[in-house]
């Protein structure tokens, strides 16, 4: 039952029912403004759900000025929604909730549960109470000749007018979850030029060996350091762990440069790391180890005996060098240091945990509503930025939620 029959005048019809839409519905019922939330799928928040099936990251405890370092290019736009929902409101309005976090130890928080589902069971009766109405089952469609939203419904399609309208509906990775990007048209159609949508926080295809392919595809390699030049020339580094796949390569360490990756490849057609598969050691040595006499003991005996090296590290040696350079320790040595590995291309933008690209900053004023579509505010990973994931990703989406619902109901009050 609407909590609100009587006293609210002014409708806001919300589209997509992640975690920017939420956000911007509880924010516009804050206003006492009537919330219509549309969502093209059965449920709500199902994207958000994926996320925390490996443990809910919500967002990072790290000092705000590295943690605004990590949205790049597009950290003057992000920084001002932050600033008016940090990581630590973040956590408050979590902890509001209900459900309590703690902070893992490489600097990540999680709910205590380490799952999405509590907190999303809580956030939606918190919603409810509030008046927000939700409507599942219902595909945007854009707008008719009288300004209309128009949707796809269960009975057939049907069109709503709304005094203003945020449009939370993801970027495009996910689309079996409802990620999929055909909001790119509609807006489109509307003379809003929209940044091509590609994939971030994605593998990439190396093309290996049938031979490496089907004995390691899957493996892990840990404690590895990913070494890049960037754009600048400056050498960048970062250790951690990534995975062996059948095309190539994926995991935390790549998609901490996958922006800057896939940038490269856009631009000369491949991207060139090199992988140090031994941080702790150094190459004097692994030299001096490897160069021992190594007697009837092949190359891979005496790889595993004098470092360590054994297993996908190793397959990983023989596929880069070849038998030949596996066999010279020298070679060997300076290869474990610094592997090469040219990436080709990213690996489709379905595949990708989010996705770059979207409405351009540009489009939209401080309110985060479209300039050419007044009225119209957007929020979310349909926006263009992207950041590493880590929290990263959820801080935005639900800080630039919290700003467009916020904005919709300040621009309402000018309106009136």
């Amino acid at each position: 039952m609407d909590s609100h029959p009587d006293t609210r005048s002014n409708t806001v019809v919300v589209i997509g029912g992640g975690p920017a839409g939420l956000m911007a519905a509880e924010a516009i019922a804050s206003h006492n403004l009537r919330v219509e939330l549309y969502d093209a799928m059965p449920s709500v928040g199902r994207k958000f759900l994926l996320a925390g099936v490996g443990g809910m990251n919500i967002t990072h405890s790290e000092p705000f000025e590295p943690f605004l370092s990590r949205y790049g290019p597009r950290r003057p736009a992000i920084e001002p929604l932050l600033r008016n929902f940090t990581p630590q409101q973040l956590r408050d309005w979590i902890h509001g909730l209900g459900i309590d976090t703690f902070v893992g130890s490489s600097g990540k928080v999680f709910p205590t549960q380490m799952k999405a589902a509590p907190l999303l069971r809580a956030w939606l009766q918190r919603l409810r109470d509030s008046g927000v109405r939700l409507h599942v089952r219902h595909r945007w469609l854009g707008w008719d000749r009288a300004h209309r939203l128009r949707f796809a419904a269960p009975h057939g399609e049907i069109a709503i007018a709304a005094d203003a309208t945020v449009l939370a509906l993801g970027g495009g990775s996910w689309a079996r979850l409802g990620s999929d990007g055909a909001w790119v048209e509609l807006l489109q159609q509307r003379g809003i030029a929209i940044a091509p949508l590609q994939p971030a926080n994605c593998g990439f295809d190396i093309g290996w060996s049938e031979h490496f392919r089907q004995r390691f595809a899957g493996e892990p390699l840990k404690t590895v350091a990913l070494q890049f030049i960037d754009a600048s020339g400056a050498s960048i580094g970062k250790l951690g762990e990534c995975v062996i796949t059948a095309n190539g390569i994926e995991g935390n360490l790549i998609y901490a440069f996958a922006a800057h990756l896939r940038e490269r490849i856009n631009q000369t057609g491949s991207a060139q790391i090199g992988i140090d598969l031994a941080p702790d050691w150094s190459l004097e040595k692994l030299s001096a180890e490897l160069t021992r006499p190594r007697g009837s003991r092949s190359m891979s005996s005496h790889l595993q005996s004098r470092v360590g090296i054994r297993g996908v590290k190793a397959g990983l040696l023989r596929e880069v060098l070849g038998a030949d350079g596996f066999g010279d320790p020298l070679r060997l040595a300076a290869a474990i240091k610094s592997l090469p590995l040219t990436l080709r291309a990213p690996r489709p933008l379905d595949e990708a945990i989010s996705s770059a690209g979207g409405v351009p900053f540009e489009a939209l004023d401080r309110r985060l509503m479209l300039t050419q579509l007044p009225g119209v505010f957007c929020a979310g990973e349909m926006l263009d930025w992207e950041a590493p994931t880590g929290g990263y990703l959820l801080s935005a989406c639900f800080a630039s939620g919290r700003a467009a619902g916020n904005g919709a109901a300040d621009w309402l009050r000018q309106q009136a």
